[in-house]
């Protein structure tokens, strides 16, 4: 029997690897392979323990996308396997890029960062604030404020829909409890930030997004409103019915703080976002935020509030940065987001030092510590593979 020609012998090769998790790969396939044969393992146990139906994983070092995954289905009921360009709700990691645009005002002159929010409102203020104990920007940028958490549901399909920003605010603002007494994640902090960057910039939010986050980081499916083709694929969000204990699709939501995390997109937009603050607030070579604003948000702003966050996120070490979550582990600097809202779950994770970032997108319920559980373990191959 006569060998087959080494092309296409390469053609097999190339074939394997796409069928493996339906994934990309980069000039460093072999490298990529053996690390995502060890990965393959701890996702589909992911996928298993937290009840995930599908999830889209990106791996990043550097200024790249070095691999891109796609597991499960994203619709169970036809059987729709998911695929790079499904689309999710990202939740609260878009909360990161509202803080961006929000410190991009910073830096034109508009605030600073410990000055009192109050007095830069004019038509309502946050009631219940003591002078001696004003809220600041840093205090809503770490949740800190003593602002609440709320939410606001409103069925996408449903006869009610979320007021606009002003309206919300004038009715709601008032705070729980004084600032810096603890951390309360606030939803209604990062609406806050929404009218702010608004009233700021004198564009509107959604466009003010579009133009100097969305647009230079090249999210071009990243939308508040999906366009027709992005909801084509959309993954359905399912929740787990606690009588026989299988999914159930969830009801899609919009929510009167809609800027704090209504927002959708795909894992390769995740994925850029990642590359932009793994690489210090530049993409491409723009810079979206100066180095020194950078330093700030990737650095602990309140030791007394330090300790796991969320579902257990990371150690005793981990804090608030400004919105992102910071923490120390061997001797590097982890940053981290989750993003949660009824039938997904999201999460980006990247280490600053090693310039090494992972992203998942998923249409579970509340999987949260399954994925933090599967970043560490992608983090820690990615230092392997970048030694290589």
């Amino acid at each position: 029997m006569r060998p087959r020609p080494v092309f296409v012998n390469l053609l097999f090769w190339i074939l394997g690897l796409l069928l493996l998790g339906r994934g990309s790969f980069s000039a460093q396939s072999m490298d990529i392979h053996t690390l995502v044969a060890q990965l393959n393992p701890e996702i589909k146990q992911m996928m298993s323990e937290g009840k995930v139906p599908s999830a889209t994983i990106a791996l990043v070092s550097g200024n790249r996308i070095i691999w891109i995954g796609s597991f499960g289905h994203s619709n169970l009921w036809a059987r729709t396997p998911a695929v790079p360009s499904t689309v999710y709700l990202i939740g609260s990691t878009f909360k990161t890029m509202s803080m961006f645009a929000l410190l991009q005002q910073m830096e034109q002159g508009k605030f600073k960062l410990d000055d009192r929010v109050n007095n830069y409102l004019a038509e309502f203020k946050i009631k219940g604030e003591e002078l001696s104990l004003p809220v600041t920007f840093r205090h809503l940028l770490t949740h800190t404020s003593g602002l609440p958490g709320d939410f606001g549901r409103h069925p996408v399909w449903g006869s009610t829909v979320p007021p606009p920003l002003k309206v919300y605010l004038q009715g709601v603002l008032k705070l729980k409890n004084p600032p810096m007494t603890r951390v309360i994640y606030s939803n209604m902090a990062y609406t806050l930030i929404a009218y702010m960057i608004e009233k700021f910039s004198g564009v509107p939010y959604k466009e003010y997004i579009q133009e100097h986050i969305f647009d230079p980081v090249e999210m071009k499916d990243t939308a508040f409103i999906p366009r027709p083709d992005m909801e084509e694929r959309m993954a359905i969000p399912y929740v787990i019915d606690q009588k026989t204990g299988r999914h159930k699709p969830a009801v899609r939501l919009k929510a009167n703080v809609w800027p704090a995390g209504i927002v959708y997109g795909t894992i390769n937009n995740q994925a850029h976002w990642l590359i932009a603050n793994l690489n210090r607030g530049v993409f491409k070579g723009r810079r979206l935020i100066s180095e020194e604003t950078f330093q700030e948000v990737m650095t602990r702003q309140y030791d007394q509030f330090a300790g796991p966050i969320s579902e257990g996120w990371l150690n005793e070490s981990t804090g608030y940065g400004l919105t992102w979550w910071i923490t120390q582990r061997k001797g590097d600097t982890y940053f981290a987001h989750s993003g949660s809202v009824s039938g997904y779950t999201a999460f980006l994770a990247g280490n600053l030092d090693k310039r090494t970032g992972f992203a998942i997108l998923t249409n579970g319920h509340r999987a949260h510590k399954h994925l933090f559980k599967l970043a560490i373990s992608a983090l820690d191959l990615l230092e392997a593979f970048r030694k290589n």
